[in-house]
């Protein structure tokens, strides 16, 4: 092979790579640094994660879901999936009620003091979200953020990768 052929097999590659990666990035996966504390302890800050964009089209969000999902332009939230449309939410002496159900939250480190909010009912086509550590958390609560849009939702979290000692999928169902 001529010292041409072999440049060109090499550049060739690189840009089939280069245009492989854009679109996976693009249509398929994104990395997202957690930057703050309101997922500890779940999530750390610094930590890089995995989050799959395509989910939502083939799935609906559930219940415990880890979602980014676009804040205001260039600023993304990570947030947990605590309520769906039609679901009445309220906090009431610190704890989270779901259609007057206690919400079971295995993922909190402790009992947290929480102000009483609501009930309001989560609107069609919207989600209700909270970050995990609920004292220093802005999630709708918050009417700068209020009900996520399904339009906002840029995927689910399903795996962090950095550092790579912490490395570990991120389960998000709960029951």
């Amino acid at each position: 092979m001529s010292r041409w052929g072999e440049i060109w097999d090499w550049t060739r590659s690189i840009l089939i790579a280069i245009v492989l990666a854009l679109l996976i990035r693009l249509f398929l996966f994104e990395v997202f640094v957690v930057e703050g504390r309101s997922m500890y302890p779940t999530l750390h800050e610094t930590e890089r994660l995995m989050v799959n964009k395509v989910v939502y089209h083939f799935d609906e969000p559930g219940y415990g879901d880890i979602v980014v999902f676009e804040f205001e332009p260039g600023r993304d939230f990570i947030k947990r999936v605590i309520g769906l449309a039609g679901d009445k939410i309220e906090i009431s002496s610190g704890r989270v009620y779901v259609n007057e159900q206690l919400l079971d939250e295995p993922y909190l480190l402790t009992d947290m003091d929480l102000y009483d909010y609501g009930p309001v009912e989560v609107p069609e086509g919207y989600y209700f979200v909270m970050g995990d550590y609920r004292q220093n958390s802005m999630d709708s609560r918050d009417p700068r953020v209020g009900f996520i849009s399904r339009e906002d939702l840029k995927g689910r979290a399903f795996f962090i990768f950095w550092p790579p000692w912490e490395a570990r999928l991120i389960t998000t169902k709960v029951d």
